[in-house]
């Protein structure tokens, strides 16, 4: 078997191989049969500013080649120019996302905070998550803050403001819905209820932890109140043959719709992104959260990880996915600094599904329902080559002194 830092950069290379100019500059396609850029193409989801989470990990393990530097200058200068004309405001695709990449770089994020304040909420979406909504302009704001943003705290204030204004209250603390209830169209309710995906990427566990770090970037404990309520709502949650198993694994969809399994294991709606809750708290200093520690839900949530089954592909569906989004690589990274045994075993199961090409190597995952159910290979960081491959060579920066 190859080792990790081999296939790491025989699957960067791949990527590598796909990236693509125009007269805007670089460009990445989501899949290899996609022949003209997409909307989302700076974005961190899918677009080039993926490839800096991959560049800024390699910095770890050995310098930049000429092309690597090349690629970076070429991503940082389009991302500046894009910047006061972009329309898309969230993290996963728009200018929060980009305050975090010209970081990376080392660039200015002063155009993208004044961007995203004259935009404004109403332009922001409707919706609340970490992801897609007024939470991922939080995350935005205090990574701008991070960088020494003259407005940084003008934008974190602003976006804490908003998402304060739509916690629900609970009989166990604060709740965040993905879409707040006023938006919910009638026919869109489920028994009556909004919708609600409460892990990560679309719910109360996301929003929670970016009101937890901006609340300690901004000196406001009121926030760290608000997300350590979110918390303390969430673990009711959670499935309680998991927590008395010393786990803590949370539906992935509220109401479960039937046909679908209740719970998944991965970062956007399982435990490996939920985890990073209770790595906020405990860096803002929060005691307990139900009466434990934040660090022993982090021991929870890993647990249910390490019990869940995964990478194994038990049935169609459970666990046909090696990417960070929703796979084996985002678990991989998620448990690496808590639990590095269970994390090297996720990087072997990615040595072994790479499709291995002479020095190149790429990932297709499965979906079950489709005629074919082997999907094309993906290029960016969420889904695709780029990401996987970051996170081996996170693996690889384990071997290294110090």
């Amino acid at each position: 078997m190859a080792s990790h830092l081999e296939t790491a950069e025989a699957g960067w290379r791949w990527a590598l191989d796909h990236v693509r100019y125009d007269d805007g500059g670089p460009w990445i396609p989501l899949s290899v049969d996609d022949a003209e850029p997409s909307w989302d193409r700076d974005g961190v989801h899918s677009g080039v500013g993926g490839l800096v989470r991959t560049l800024t990990v390699i910095s770890q393990v050995r310098p930049w080649t000429e092309e690597e530097r090349a690629l970076a200058e070429a991503i940082g200068e389009r991302l500046e120019a894009r910047a006061p004309e972009e329309k898309v405001a969230n993290w996963f695709d728009g200018l929060a996302g980009q305050i975090e990449t010209l970081a990376l770089l080392d660039r200015p994020v002063d155009a993208c905070v004044e961007r995203l304040l004259g935009l404004g909420p109403s332009d922001w979406s409707n919706w609340n998550d970490a992801t897609l909504g007024t939470a991922s302009v939080l995350r935005g704001g205090v990574r701008a803050l991070a960088a020494g943003c003259g407005r940084g705290p003008d934008l974190t204030a602003y976006a804490a403001g908003l998402l304060m204004a739509e916690a629900e209250e609970t009989s166990a603390g604060l709740n965040w819905l993905f879409v707040p209830r006023r938006h919910v169209p009638a026919d869109k309710l489920e028994d009556g209820r909004p919708v609600e995906m409460p892990n990560w990427s679309h719910g109360l566990a996301g929003i929670a932890a970016t009101l937890a770090r901006a609340g300690a970037a901004l000196g406001r404990p009121d926030l760290v109140d608000a997300a350590s309520l979110g918390a303390e709502h969430l673990v009711t949650l959670a499935c309680p043959e998991s927590l008395d198993d010393g786990g803590c694994a949370v539906p992935r969809r509220i109401p479960h719709k039937p046909g679908m399994d209740e719970y998944t294991w991965n970062w956007c709606h399982g435990p490996a992104g939920t985890l990073a809750l209770f790595e906020a708290l405990d860096a803002a200093d929060v005691p307990s959260v139900a009466g434990e520690p934040p660090r022993s839900w982090v021991a929870r949530c890993v647990r249910s990880l390490r019990t869940s089954g995964i990478p194994e592909r038990r049935h169609p569906g459970f666990w046909d996915n090696d990417g960070r989004c929703c796979g084996t690589a985002g678990v991989g990274s998620a448990v690496l600094p808590h639990d590095p045994d269970f994390a090297l075993a996720l990087a072997d199961d990615l040595l072994d599904r790479a499709y291995v090409e002479d020095d190149r190597a790429y990932w297709r995952f499965v979906e079950h329902r489709n005629p074919e159910p082997l999907l094309p290979p993906g290029v960016g960081w969420m889904q695709g080559a780029a990401g996987i491959a970051g996170y081996l060579f996170e693996v690889a920066a384990l071997d290294r002194p110090g």
